[in-house]
């Protein structure tokens, strides 16, 4: 049998254009020799659907889609298709099914339901749909073989790979009891940095103890914050890997399961690589799949909004972004001229706008107001840096609005996490293309970028990091050096440490440990009104981290009493 990964990129909610595309994939594959087409979870209304499951004419028209698909198959071949069934029993709480449609001979031959249903991190698939009962695991027979058909998270509950499982039952394990010859996997599986290589330690594992092929379809693509990396593949009972299919790009791969011949995975890419093709496709994505044709981004001479830029570019091409760089003045000549540089190393126009006639009518028209309600006459401090950063925003969002190109936030996860941003400034956007990189990583990401030839302006990357909003004036002013900040970042945000433990197992010292989380902890009213981000690591600020805006953590034992 030769089964055909169809790895798809679908768009949520455009089901005429995600059929049609899974038409012209079966067409391809079966001239191939494919005796099976296999596409992603969801692959036909696209994942994840969210609240569009409440909508009825969006089941509606899946229906209708999964018959015509069914209608490819009348001459032959196979195809297990993603997408949604309502429980027409009626005796479940949810009247929805995640399910893989298994199609042959011009019908819907069996549908398999999804048996485990995340609801952790950034899934939430308890709220729509009812999980298929353990009665209902059971193989399908095709061409002479017993198929194992499992949706995503149905493979991720291996005893013997992790340490502590989620749920009680394994689809998995009743499959191979059922006598399962081949286990198929249809995944709609998030990337983040390190997730690739779980992914294919976990499947060849199972592989290994289940002495079965495991053949994983993944989805590829961006749908909002999350991004789908693709890279399917096809797992052996010896523990190799082989058939890897294109990392961020659509891709089909054919696998003969009567073959000894196993073609040998690529060479796995770097991180600073996997996090710039990743955000990239994101971009690319958020993109046409919103109907957005340009860019712009606010240039500052510094390394985020250069980073941010480059990746726009490689996103969309020099044609559809612009910069405008907004000297202030506090701003060094340096800054206007990085930012020029950067634009003609990007191909990217560049308009140069000063702030200082419109901050200085702020302070006049702020003096009496200050004034007035007894306090200095003079705008200074953090007011003052304020309405730099919005004056900024405001220029950005005019030329937003005259031109329809979508502003690009430019902050990066280490002044998301602790505050150090400006609502309705710097923050002003729609997408923020670099929040869930840490500054010490978007250091890593320009060199990467600038590995064969400049692409970024090496004085960027050289000079210290600065707001430039007061005069000579530092991140480092406000900030431990990023060193240090983005060690205690990892470790409380990312892997879930203490305060007490940062103290008691780093030597970064109490107090600024107790500083540190306090500023995490008290900035996710920012964090709630902050463009959608592209997620690249294991916790980014977004659906797979919810925390209250009015509350006051007292938990820590470093916090005191009434402290929020």
């Amino acid at each position: 049998m030769k089964v055909a990964l169809l790895q798809m990129n679908s768009t949520v909610g455009a089901v005429d254009t995600n059929l049609a595309r899974i038409e012209v994939g079966f067409a391809e594959a079966r001239a191939a020799g494919a005796d099976l087409v296999v596409t992603p979870e969801l692959a036909l209304g696209g994942y994840p659907p969210r609240d569009l499951l409440e909508r009825e004419a969006f089941v509606e028209a899946l229906d209708r889609g999964l018959e015509r698909l069914a209608a490819l198959t009348a001459e032959g071949g196979a195809l297990l298709v993603g997408t949604v069934r309502r429980d027409e029993l009626g005796t479940s709480g949810k009247n929805l099914f995640n399910v893989a449609a298994f199609l042959a001979d011009g019908r819907v031959a069996r549908i398999v339901k999804k048996s485990l249903l995340p609801t952790y991190d950034v899934f939430d698939e308890a709220r729509y749909f009812e999980p298929g009962r353990a009665e209902d695991v059971a193989c399908i027979d095709y061409l002479g073989r017993r198929l194992a058909v499992t949706i995503c998270e149905d493979l991720w509950n291996d005893a013997s790979f992790w340490a502590r499982r989620l749920y009680d039952f394994d689809p998995v394990e009743a499959l191979v009891a059922d006598g399962a010859e081949v286990v198929i996997n249809l995944s709609a599986s998030p990337f983040y940095l390190g997730k690739q290589a779980l992914r294919r330690g976990m499947l060849s594992s199972l592989a290994v103890r289940v002495g079965l092929p495991v053949l994983h379809c993944n989805s590829v693509g961006g749908n909002d914050e999350l991004i789908f990396d693709g890279a399917s593949f096809a797992a052996w009972p010896d523990g190799s890997v082989s058939h890897v299919a294109t990392s961020f790009e659509e891709d089909s791969t054919l696998v003969d399961l009567e073959s000894s011949e196993r073609p040998s995975p690529p060479m796995d890419s770097s991180e600073e690589e996997q996090a710039v093709e990743a955000l990239t496709l994101g971009v690319r994505d958020y993109f046409r799949k919103c109907g957005f044709k340009k860019a712009v981004v606010g240039l500052s001479g510094g390394i985020d909004s250069a980073l941010t830029t480059a990746i726009a570019v490689r996103a969309l091409g020099p044609d559809r972004v612009v910069g405008i760089t907004m000297p202030s003045r506090y701003s060094s000549d340096g800054s206007v001229l990085d930012s020029q540089q950067l634009a003609a190393l990007l191909g990217i126009d560049c308009h140069v706008v000063p702030i200082r006639p419109v901050h200085a009518a702020y302070h006049e028209e702020l003096a009496s107001l200050w004034q007035g309600a007894g306090g200095e006459p003079e705008t200074t401090g953090v007011t003052d840096q304020n309405i730099q950063a919005r004056i900024r925003g405001n220029i950005l969002m005019a030329w937003s609005n005259r031109s329809g190109a979508l502003v690009l936030s430019t902050g990066n996860k280490s002044e998301l996490a602790v505050g150090y941003c400006t609502l309705y400034g710097d923050m002003a956007g729609g997408l923020a293309v670099i929040s869930d990189l840490p500054k010490t990583f978007v250091y890593r990401v320009a060199r990467w970028l600038n590995r064969d030839a400049e692409t970024i302006p090496q004085n960027t990357i050289d000079k210290p990091p600065s707001a430039e909003l007061a005069p000579d004036q530092k991140d480092t002013d406000s900030l431990p050096p990023y060193e240090v900040l983005d060690d205690i970042l990892s470790r409380y945000l990312e892997q879930g440490w203490s305060a007490e433990r940062l103290i008691a197992e780093t030597e970064h010292g109490e107090a600024l440990i107790a500083r540190v989380v306090r500023l995490v902890d008290r900035n996710e009213y920012k964090r709630r009104q902050a463009a959608p981000g592209l997620r690249v690591t294991t916790k980014a600020f977004g659906s797979g981290r919810r925390f209250p805006v009015a509350a006051r953590l007292q938990y820590h034992k470093l916090e005191r009493p009434g402290r929020g």
